[in-house]
């Protein structure tokens, strides 16, 4: 299986562990007399399968992204990078909007009242946001393609 394949089960897992455990609480208890929409003990069997398979899929990720090599560094250090600069560009896109005012509805409506003045260099801030943008994608195209390249690490 290539580690492609196995990211896409991981979400599915996730997602079918979100519902079971909806499906669980739906049908916890019942009112006597009425019979249950689904079988919580066997809804509960189907969980436990689920978050097994998980839990595996996701040491057998980490130990291939640890193994992996992306140019010279590994896959690990490659999704550090791609999170960082992630969380780096929302943050510098949420202060030039901020800088920019582009979040107020009202602008000045008087020469009265007060104006506000920009304390970041708009310019400055949207350049540097889509530098970050151009390295996430480059980061992300390389980690893409390894995903397809490599194989899973088996236990």
């Amino acid at each position: 299986m290539r580690l492609a394949e196995a990211l896409a089960e991981r979400g599915e897992l996730k997602r079918r562990i979100e519902q079971l455990g909806t499906r669980i609480v739906a049908n916890a208890r019942y009112q006597e007399g009425e019979e249950p929409a689904e079988n919580a003990g066997e809804l509960l069997d189907q969980l436990t399968d689920a978050i097994d398979r998980h839990a595996l899929l996701i040491a057998r990720i980490n130990k291939t992204n640890t193994a992996t090599r992306v140019g010279d560094r590994t896959l690990t250090d490659a999704l550090a990078e791609r999170d960082a600069l992630q969380a780096r560009h929302r943050a510098l896109t949420a202060a030039a909007d901020a800088a920019s005012g582009s979040r107020d509805r009202y602008g000045r409506q008087l020469r009265s009242e007060l104006a506000y003045v920009s304390a970041l260099s708009v310019r400055d801030l949207r350049r540097t946001t889509d530098d970050l943008a151009r390295r996430i994608r480059q980061v992300d195209m390389e980690i893409q393609r390894v995903n397809w390249e490599v194989d899973l690490i088996d236990e």
